[in-house]
């Protein structure tokens, strides 16, 4: 029987991140994303530098109402940890938003660092 390794990273701590990406600024994802990122939208799936990243938040205020429904959460290293969950929220114009996203971290000395993004969408339920 292997024993179970108690996770370092904060599940609390990664939601607030998590929230930020979703509502916040470019200046938020130059804080708070690595150097180079891998994200995947049905879009875009690519390695992106944390200035062009950074530049894809250039509309604060992007989402509301979001919710995260947390479905698993892994961390393979004291330094990664994967983060999935289902997110709903509302676009800026009013347009209901669903989908699949998958987040990984990496921490570096001066805190949690997104390397990994991935959304798949899903039909958003009919309110």
């Amino acid at each position: 029987m292997s024993a179970i390794k108690q996770m370092t990273a904060s599940k609390k701590e990664l939601l607030d991140l998590e929230k930020g990406f979703w509502t916040g600024d470019a200046d938020y994802y130059a804080a708070n994303a690595d150097t180079e990122c891998l994200v995947a939208f049905p879009e875009m799936a690519q390695a992106i530098s944390n200035a062009d990243l950074a530049k894809t938040a250039s509309k604060p205020n992007r989402w509301r109402d979001l919710d995260i429904d947390v479905k698993g959460m892994v961390e393979p290293g004291s330094d990664i940890v994967m983060l999935t969950y289902e997110a709903h929220a509302t676009r800026e114009n009013g347009e209901a938003y669903a989908a699949l996203v998958s987040t990984g971290y990496v921490h570096r000395s001066d805190g949690w660092k997104m390397m990994f993004h991935s959304q798949t969408p899903m039909e958003p339920a009919k309110g």
